[in-house]
């Protein structure tokens, strides 16, 4: 009866869904509105500033207080964000203490969940294919963490994609069991893939639709019930995208949505005790989050990311234009972004560096290919720069100013692509090494040169790093490449010619390597390890033996 009935609710939620998602295609075919969106993302601006609402327990609600938001290209206020308070904390705490350790479904428990969310995938994957929701979040990602038209149009595509990649029966084969024979009959060992239950997804600024959603969605696939909180400068992206998911069928109480500042959300997350909490962010407040949550984290930290060119020269021109897209699109603010360039002689003897030089002023602040640099300020980078330009032998290949002519607002950084040469042997030493190797989140890399026989100090380079998310090795050498890759961490390796830094699409895992706390994202794999732990049921059924009788003590 309980599963007749729980069938019976599922279709008829379906129904209802299904009817507000042909409301939402009918709608933007016809009238080019958004039946789910709050905004128009044109129109965000400081005449007409935005809100951004909390959701907790299936309602969207407000705060006693407003965090205002400056727009990144002129100041102007331009975003209201309902910033929850640590006294306004408690409606969090109770929702996620409703949520048990067993979480909304399992595979022995709400099993048509598993169903419903492969449907909601799949039509909040039809919408976002729409040319007219697609521009929408794409030109909402650019308002506020100004990219190109084509890389926030990017990351729209990729989340699409991840979305299609869990429609139907897939979310289910997320789930998929085994079974093992055991010592006798009756006896067999299963291992199922079990929720968590409370969980919470904190999320960064600079993919604000792609991160929080494809970690949001590996959360729920698993049975979790996650509270979600993103970059308040950015957290508007998702606030859409949500209220998109709802139009496709996803119930209003799965999710909370939550915007508050560091200390707050730290303060839930002690107090409502989510049994997992995936952090996307600085390795410094990873850290403390690890420390406060007793290792109860996954994290997807700091990437200072590093490439080689190994001594095969080949295409130049696209090698050229790969670093030039590593290190400088969305102005370097990229986790997987290259931080340091290791070229062989080989390469510097060529027209690599000239290319490059060429391919980086070319960006412009017009079309957003360079741009605003949302946490770390110009006066910061620079400095970082003359600090460099300190070491010996180091000098300026291209970049070190500011950009000029702009009403970028001083809480954020502006500077020109910026490239510094530093000898390997420098890099090495103790008293340069932490410089050399310190994140700048912004358009900003190391360049240096190493010879044949000093790979081994190139590798060395390597081991001291203690970031390990994603590395390029640009060679059509075997044997190089083998050299390098096992001699290598990097969760995330490009190998070949072809080879890149950056990109994290859905078609493969992405996230750092050689820390237990790592977290993936995107793929089957990823979503497994992070949102779901092991756990094994040992049937023993019997039957008894003939004639068994009590045995001796033992």
């Amino acid at each position: 009866m309980y599963r007749l009935s729980a069938y019976r609710q599922l279709k008829n939620r379906a129904s209802s869904s299904h009817l507000n998602w042909i409301t939402l295609f009918n709608s933007t075919r016809s009238n080019h509105t958004l039946s789910f969106a709050t905004v128009k993302a044109e129109e965000v601006s400081g005449s007409q500033p935005a809100e951004v609402h909390n959701l907790v327990q299936g309602k969207w609600t407000k705060s006693s207080s407003w965090n205002t938001i400056l727009d990144p290209l002129n100041g102007q206020p331009f975003i209201k964000v309902a910033e929850v308070n640590e006294s306004e904390l408690q409606p969090f705490v109770e929702s996620l203490s409703k949520c048990p350790k067993h979480g909304l479904h399992n595979p022995f428990k709400a099993l048509e969940r598993y169903l419903m969310l492969g449907d909601v995938s799949t039509k909040a994957a039809h919408a976002l294919g729409l040319p007219e929701v697609s521009d929408f979040f794409a030109k909402l990602i650019q308002r506020v963490s100004p990219k190109s038209y084509q890389q926030a149009l990017i990351e729209v595509l990729v989340t699409q994609k991840f979305l299609e990649n869990f429609c139907g029966d897939q979310v289910r084969f997320l789930a998929r069991s085994f079974a093992v024979p055991g010592n006798h009959l009756g006896q067999q060992s299963n291992g199922f893939r079990w929720p968590y239950g409370p969980v919470a997804v904190i999320a960064p600024f600079n993919f604000p639709l792609e991160i929080p959603l494809l970690q949001l969605m590996g959360a729920l696939y698993m049975g979790n019930k996650p509270v979600l909180k993103v970059d308040s400068k950015v957290c508007i992206v998702m606030e859409q995208m949500l209220r998109l998911l709802h139009e496709c069928g996803l119930p209003v109480d799965d999710v909370d949505f939550i915007n508050s500042d560091g200390k707050t959300m730290n303060k839930l997350l002690v107090e409502a005790k989510p049994r997992m909490t995936l952090f996307t962010g600085s390795s410094r407040v990873a850290e403390k989050l690890a420390d406060d949550l007793s290792g109860r984290v996954k994290l997807e930290d700091a990437g200072f990311d590093w490439k080689i060119l190994g001594p095969d020269v080949n295409e130049v021109d696209y090698v050229a234009w790969v670093c030039d897209q590593d290190a400088y699109a969305c102005s370097g603010q990229k986790c997987s972004a290259e931080s340091i360039l290791f070229m062989h002689e080989n390469w510097s003897k060529s027209s690599l560096l000239d290319k490059m030089t060429e391919l980086a002023a070319r960006r412009k602040l017009d079309d957003l290919t360079i741009g605003p640099v949302l946490t770390v300020t110009t006066e910061t980078m620079l400095d970082h720069a003359k600090k460099l330009l300190q070491i010996p032998g180091s000098r300026l290949l291209f970049g070190g100013e500011a950009l000029q002519n702009h009403s970028i607002p001083k809480i954020y950084g502006a500077i020109k692509p910026t490239a510094i040469f530093v000898p390997l042997e420098e890099i090495l030493k103790d008293e340069h090494y932490p410089l050399v190797t310190k994140e700048i989140f912004g358009p900003f890399q190391v360049v240096t040169e190493y010879k044949d026989n000093q790979l081994p100090l190139v590798l060395d380079a390597l081991e001291k790093m203690h970031a390990h998310l994603t590395a390029a090795v640009v060679s059509n050498d075997i044997l190089f490449l083998q050299k390098v890759i096992g001699n290598s961490v990097n969760g995330t390796t490009y190998a070949g010619l072809r080879a890149r830094t950056t990109g994290a699409p859905q078609n493969h895992w992405f996230g750092p390597a050689g820390d237990p706390r790592g977290a993936g994202i995107g793929t089957p794999e990823a979503i497994k390890l992070v949102w779901s732990c092991h756990r094994e049921i040992i049937y023993d059924v019997g039957p008894m033996p003939l004639g068994w009788k009590v045995p001796a003590s033992t």
